[in-house]
């Protein structure tokens, strides 16, 4: 592997590990409205559920960043993305236009972020 190609690998890494690390302590610690959004999932326990979300997110980022099972934490990550954008951006429901719009770009995102972390996930 050259150096570019290193390089652009763990700036890769590092950029998706960190937004995921950030996100999902936000998540766990301070859960407020994806409580909500978790209940109309039907979830047992939502708040409960929320948490352990956002720390598998915050784990999976950090671990993603430094380097540690950079595959295993990318998947679990992939995985993790699942519930939070169906419970969080159902863009599908909304009526409101701009409500629809905002939640549709924000599963485009998750999709993008998703195919980030499946390329980390695919490296050899």
């Amino acid at each position: 592997m050259s150096l570019a190609s290193t390089a652009a690998d763990r700036l890769s890494r590092l950029a998706l590990g960190t937004t995921f690390a950030w996100l999902g302590y936000e998540a766990a610690t301070n859960p407020g409205g994806r409580v909500d959004a978790a209940a109309d999932l039907g979830l047992p326990n939502p708040e409960a559920a929320v948490r352990f979300n956002g720390a598998a997110m915050a784990a999976g980022g950090a671990a993603l960043a430094l380097g540690i099972l950079p595959r295993v934490a990318a998947l679990g990550l992939v995985g993790s993305l699942v519930p939070t954008t169906i419970a969080g951006h159902a863009f599908w429901k909304a009526e409101d236009p701009q409500v629809r719009n905002a939640n549709r770009i924000q599963v485009l995102k998750n999709l993008g972020l998703a195919g980030g972390l499946l390329a980390v996930a695919a490296r050899r």
